[in-house]
Protein backbone atom coordinates (compact mmCIF):
# COMPACT_ATOMS: atom_id res chain seq x y z
CA UNK A 1 0.00 0.00 0.00
CA UNK A 2 2.85 2.35 0.82
CA UNK A 3 4.39 1.99 -2.65
CA UNK A 4 1.02 2.42 -4.36
CA UNK A 5 0.29 5.56 -2.33
CA UNK A 6 3.75 6.93 -3.12
CA UNK A 7 3.12 6.65 -6.85
CA UNK A 8 -0.46 7.88 -6.52
CA UNK A 9 0.85 10.95 -4.71
CA UNK A 10 3.46 11.54 -7.43
CA UNK A 11 0.77 11.23 -10.12
CA UNK A 12 -1.50 13.66 -8.28
CA UNK A 13 1.39 16.10 -7.85
CA UNK A 14 2.04 16.08 -11.60
CA UNK A 15 -1.66 16.52 -12.37
CA UNK A 16 -1.82 19.48 -9.98
CA UNK A 17 1.32 20.97 -11.55
CA UNK A 18 -0.28 20.54 -14.98
CA UNK A 19 -3.52 22.15 -13.81
CA UNK A 20 -1.66 25.14 -12.35
CA UNK A 21 0.45 25.55 -15.49
CA UNK A 22 -2.67 25.21 -17.62
CA UNK A 23 -4.46 27.80 -15.50
CA UNK A 24 -1.62 30.27 -15.94
CA UNK A 25 -1.60 29.80 -19.71
CA UNK A 26 -5.39 29.97 -20.01
CA UNK A 27 -5.68 33.14 -17.91
CA UNK A 28 -2.74 34.70 -19.74
CA UNK A 29 -4.41 33.94 -23.07
CA UNK A 30 -7.67 35.40 -21.78
CA UNK A 31 -5.96 38.65 -20.83
CA UNK A 32 -3.98 38.83 -24.07
CA UNK A 33 -7.01 38.10 -26.22
CA UNK A 34 -9.06 40.74 -24.44
CA UNK A 35 -6.56 43.59 -24.23
CA UNK A 36 -3.97 42.94 -26.96
CA UNK A 37 -5.88 41.17 -29.74
CA UNK A 38 -9.16 42.91 -28.78
CA UNK A 39 -11.14 39.73 -29.45
CA UNK A 40 -12.02 38.27 -26.04
CA UNK A 41 -11.87 34.51 -25.83
CA UNK A 42 -15.15 32.98 -24.64
CA UNK A 43 -13.74 29.77 -23.19
CA UNK A 44 -10.84 30.99 -21.01
CA UNK A 45 -12.85 31.86 -17.90
CA UNK A 46 -14.73 28.58 -17.99
CA UNK A 47 -11.58 26.47 -18.41
CA UNK A 48 -9.78 28.44 -15.69
CA UNK A 49 -12.61 27.66 -13.25
CA UNK A 50 -12.51 23.95 -14.14
CA UNK A 51 -8.72 23.83 -13.72
CA UNK A 52 -8.96 25.69 -10.41
CA UNK A 53 -11.52 23.16 -9.16
CA UNK A 54 -9.27 20.23 -10.05
CA UNK A 55 -6.22 21.99 -8.60
CA UNK A 56 -7.94 22.66 -5.28
CA UNK A 57 -9.43 19.20 -4.81
CA UNK A 58 -6.48 17.11 -5.96
CA UNK A 59 -4.11 19.54 -4.24
CA UNK A 60 -5.99 18.92 -1.00
CA UNK A 61 -5.26 15.19 -1.33
CA UNK A 62 -1.57 15.88 -2.02
CA UNK A 63 -1.41 18.27 0.93
CA UNK A 64 -3.01 15.65 3.16
CA UNK A 65 -0.51 12.98 2.09
CA UNK A 66 2.44 15.32 2.66
CA UNK A 67 1.04 16.48 6.03
CA UNK A 68 0.81 20.07 4.81
CA UNK A 69 -2.72 20.60 6.07
CA UNK A 70 -3.76 22.63 9.06
CA UNK A 71 -3.50 20.92 12.38
CA UNK A 72 -3.28 21.72 16.06
CA UNK A 73 -0.24 19.81 17.26
CA UNK A 74 0.41 21.51 20.59
CA UNK A 75 -1.86 19.26 22.65
CA UNK A 76 -0.95 16.18 20.57
CA UNK A 77 2.78 16.66 21.29
CA UNK A 78 2.11 16.79 25.04
CA UNK A 79 0.50 13.33 25.07
CA UNK A 80 2.36 10.11 25.87
CA UNK A 81 2.97 7.64 23.04
CA UNK A 82 -0.11 5.46 23.68
CA UNK A 83 -2.40 8.49 23.85
CA UNK A 84 -0.81 9.85 20.65
CA UNK A 85 -1.42 6.55 18.91
CA UNK A 86 -5.06 6.40 20.01
CA UNK A 87 -5.62 10.04 19.09
CA UNK A 88 -4.02 9.59 15.66
CA UNK A 89 -6.08 6.49 14.90
CA UNK A 90 -9.33 8.22 15.91
CA UNK A 91 -8.46 11.23 13.74
CA UNK A 92 -7.69 9.00 10.75
CA UNK A 93 -10.98 7.12 11.19
CA UNK A 94 -12.85 10.45 11.25
CA UNK A 95 -11.01 11.60 8.13
CA UNK A 96 -11.86 8.33 6.36
CA UNK A 97 -15.53 8.65 7.34
CA UNK A 98 -15.70 12.24 6.14
CA UNK A 99 -13.90 11.53 2.87
CA UNK A 100 -15.98 8.41 2.22
CA UNK A 101 -19.34 10.01 2.99
CA UNK A 102 -18.90 13.53 1.68
CA UNK A 103 -16.28 13.30 -1.03
CA UNK A 104 -16.70 9.79 -2.43
CA UNK A 105 -20.40 9.10 -1.87
CA UNK A 106 -21.66 12.68 -2.15
CA UNK A 107 -19.25 13.52 -4.96
CA UNK A 108 -20.21 10.39 -6.90
CA UNK A 109 -23.89 11.28 -6.56
CA UNK A 110 -23.11 14.78 -7.78
CA UNK A 111 -21.22 13.43 -10.80
CA UNK A 112 -23.88 10.86 -11.73
CA UNK A 113 -26.79 13.26 -11.31
CA UNK A 114 -25.07 15.97 -13.30
CA UNK A 115 -24.08 13.56 -16.06
CA UNK A 116 -27.61 12.16 -16.20
CA UNK A 117 -29.08 15.64 -16.76
CA UNK A 118 -26.83 16.13 -19.76
CA UNK A 119 -25.66 19.56 -18.63
CA UNK A 120 -22.86 20.96 -20.76
CA UNK A 121 -20.70 24.01 -20.25
CA UNK A 122 -21.66 27.06 -22.29
CA UNK A 123 -18.36 27.87 -23.97
CA UNK A 124 -16.45 24.58 -24.00
CA UNK A 125 -19.38 22.26 -24.60
CA UNK A 126 -18.12 19.57 -22.20
CA UNK A 127 -20.33 17.78 -19.72
CA UNK A 128 -20.41 19.50 -16.33
CA UNK A 129 -20.21 16.16 -14.52
CA UNK A 130 -16.60 15.76 -15.65
CA UNK A 131 -15.70 18.93 -13.77
CA UNK A 132 -17.16 17.43 -10.58
CA UNK A 133 -15.27 14.15 -11.07
CA UNK A 134 -12.41 15.69 -9.08
CA UNK A 135 -14.52 15.44 -5.90
CA UNK A 136 -14.76 11.62 -5.62
CA UNK A 137 -11.25 11.16 -7.02
CA UNK A 138 -9.77 13.35 -4.30
CA UNK A 139 -11.88 11.47 -1.73
CA UNK A 140 -10.52 8.13 -2.88
CA UNK A 141 -6.95 9.41 -2.62
CA UNK A 142 -7.55 10.87 0.85
CA UNK A 143 -9.05 7.60 2.08
CA UNK A 144 -6.07 5.62 0.76
CA UNK A 145 -3.60 8.06 2.33
CA UNK A 146 -5.49 8.01 5.66
CA UNK A 147 -5.56 4.18 5.67
CA UNK A 148 -1.80 4.13 5.21
CA UNK A 149 -1.29 6.65 8.01
CA UNK A 150 -3.60 4.68 10.32
CA UNK A 151 -1.80 1.41 9.53
CA UNK A 152 1.53 3.05 10.41
CA UNK A 153 0.18 4.12 13.80
CA UNK A 154 -1.41 0.73 14.49
CA UNK A 155 1.82 -1.09 13.59
CA UNK A 156 3.74 1.22 15.92
CA UNK A 157 6.01 2.61 13.18
CA UNK A 158 4.90 6.19 13.92
CA UNK A 159 6.06 8.03 17.01
CA UNK A 160 5.08 11.65 16.32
Amino acid sequence: MKTFNYWLNKLLEWIVIGCVAGSILVVLWGVLSRFIVAVPSRWTEELAIILLTWTALLGAAVGFKNRQHLGVDYVFQKLDLDAKRLNAIIVQVLIILFAACVLIWGGSNLVFKTLSTGQITAALGIRVGYTYLAVPLSGIAIVLFALEEMAEWIAGRKKT
